[in-house]
């Protein structure tokens, strides 16, 4: 009988200690594991970022802060981002080209033959409401909203609060 009451009492914290232990990660924040070279070179693979979700509640997210979402075009993948723009911000996006521009680049404008590469088509756009612009620091190898767009703030899933590992590089971000 005494160790039916033990396993029962041990069942119970146990479960506790799992309710508190869910609600504290699923609520207040918890570790994440970066993955990839976007945040380069403020973040790298294999860091450990200590993250939170409540100051949702009381703040804005700004330009400059460093976010964890749900990636936008592949919903079972976290990213890490900086947030850019915030609603009513304006950001400058870069347009695809008309076919028709490439093939009279490609036969020279000159009429010399000269194969010219068009320039980009840099356009002016607004964030909408409820939406942020993220990218990667790394810029040149970062899929972010210049290639997907602005994402919902819905997506978001926490703010990072600091880097806990390598201890060698501890700071706040």
């Amino acid at each position: 009988m005494q160790v039916l009451a033990r396993l029962g009492r041990l069942v119970r914290y146990a479960v506790a200690y799992a309710a508190v232990t869910h609600c504290t990660f699923e609520y207040i924040g918890d570790f994440v594991l970066c993955k990839g070279p976007s945040m380069e070179p403020t973040l790298y693979s294999d860091n450990v970022l200590l993250t939170e979700r409540l100051s949702k509640h009381w703040r804005t997210y700004r330009p400059g802060d460093i976010i964890i979402a749900i990636s936008p075009i592949n919903a079972g993948q976290y990213i890490c981002k900086r947030i850019v723009a915030v609603s009513g911000d304006p950001v400058l996006t870069q347009k695809p080209h008309p076919i028709e521009n490439e093939l009279s680049a490609e036969s020279g404008a000159g009429g010399d033959g000269a194969v010219g590469k068009p320039k980009p088509l840099m356009v002016r756009d607004y964030v909408p409401r409820g939406y942020v612009w993220i990218e990667g620091d790394n810029k040149a190898n970062s899929s972010d909203s210049r290639y997907y767009g602005p994402i919902p703030i819905g997506l978001i899933r926490s703010r990072v609060l600091c880097r806990i590992w390598p201890l060698s590089e501890l700071t706040g971000l």
